[in-house]
């Protein structure tokens, strides 16, 4: 994982146990407050959060006690395609130009620029040097993409 997914990451596990938790107890405790708890359907509703909000931040603590961090910056500048790099890839049949920051599954949105390690382009692409051109199988057939740049930033 890239130090800034580590860093979302660690925001959304500090807000979730710093203002949604409370907020969900509170809640809770409110609709208690309202009687039967049979028939109660903010009571029903508050719990389904609190479990929610508790399985997700079990799953932060597991990602980030589990992930090896990778700062992209203390790369060597090898002209390589590794996990954090950034890549500009042009388009062999199209020629439009994209760039992408290769990062983990958790962190991956192809809106950012952002591509999972694991995507098919990306495994076409490690160990890849600027110049090459890579072949990636897409379901549309198959594309060639010459890397223009790679960075680590």
């Amino acid at each position: 994982m890239t130090l800034r997914g580590a860093t979302r990451l660690r925001e959304e596990l500090k807000k979730l146990k710093g203002e949604d938790r409370p907020n969900v107890i509170k809640a809770i405790a409110e609709a208690r407050a309202h009687g039967d708890l049979s028939e109660n359907a903010e009571y029903h509703a508050a719990r389904e959060q609190q479990s929610f909000i508790e399985g997700r931040i079990n799953e932060i603590e597991h990602r980030l006690s589990n992930a090896e961090v990778i700062d992209v910056t203390k790369l060597s500048p090898s002209g390589r395609v590794v996990f954090g790099a950034t890549i500009e890839l042009e388009d062999q049949s199209g020629g439009a130009a994209v760039r992408y920051q290769l990062v983990g599954d958790d962190e991956a949105d192809i809106k950012l620029g952002l591509l999972s390690v694991s995507s098919p382009i990306a495994r076409a692409l490690i160990g890849k040097s600027e110049g090459d051109v890579v072949d990636v199988a897409t379901p549309g057939g198959t594309r060639s993409y010459e890397i223009v740049s790679v960075r680590y930033v």
